[in-house]
């Protein structure tokens, strides 16, 4: 059996971020999904994962996922046989950042969850483009779904993450780098950056598409997959 394919969300996303990936490849290896809610910082998320993955695996994470995903190879590098980084960030969080998750958190913490995700976050997801409605619908939904105290938490852990940027120069197996074209949270220089780190890795920049490469371009995105997941 191929090795599993473990996927890893953005922040307030569910495991419908990644639907066009499980119809894709699930017929072909196990497909497993892991929440990013047991804790409040990327060290606790890794090694929460950590402890009930598989003994070796193929890793894929998606912005805050990928973050996790950094912090996982840093902690069980024997354990990660090939590793996919999609539109996230190598780099802690800036001070001016970080300052901005405070009235967000107080936001949220009385109620206006909603609102923090329509009017400051659910703006800067997505390019234009015939699926967008649906795609930032859905995004609403699992955020819903997820909660406040998701909100916070996974708030929390970016605000204090660390830099990553020494342990993807260590990084000995396949990986990928992929990013849309339109990424406004994540831009393509940040992805730039983390090919230029990794030895023999791959960058794949996907047009008509933004911080949601897996929603709003699958076919190219699972095709790009599939190619690092058979890389020798």
């Amino acid at each position: 059996m191929l090795s599993p394919l473990l996927c890893l969300p953005g922040m307030m996303c569910d495991a419908r971020l990644f639907t066009p990936v499980i119809e894709h490849f699930s017929a072909m290896r196990p497909v497993l999904f892991y929440p990013l809610t047991s804790t409040n910082t990327i060290k606790g998320l890794a090694s929460a994962i950590l402890e009930t993955a598989p003994p070796t695996f193929s890793l894929m994470g998606l912005s805050m996922g990928g973050i996790v995903a950094m912090e996982i190879v840093k902690q069980a590098p024997e354990r990660v046989e090939r590793l996919a980084l999609l539109d996230t960030n190598p780099l802690s969080e800036t001070p001016e950042k970080a300052a901005s998750r405070a009235p967000q958190i107080a936001s949220v913490q009385h109620g206006g969850l909603r609102e923090v995700m329509r009017d400051e976050m659910k703006p800067n997801y997505l390019t234009d483009g015939p699926h967008k409605a649906d795609i930032l619908t859905l995004c609403m939904d699992m955020a819903e779904a997820l909660g406040s105290d998701v909100f916070v938490s996974q708030s929390m852990a970016l605000r204090d993450r660390p830099d990553y940027r020494e342990v993807l120069k260590s990084l000995t197996v396949p990986a990928l780098v992929m990013c849309g074209e339109d990424d406004e949270l994540c831009p393509v220089e940040r992805h730039q950056l983390m090919h230029n780190l990794i030895p023999n890795s791959t960058l794949e920049v996907v047009q008509a598409a933004g911080h949601l490469v897996v929603l709003e371009q699958p076919e190219a995105a699972c095709e790009t997959l599939q190619r690092w997941l058979e890389t020798e």
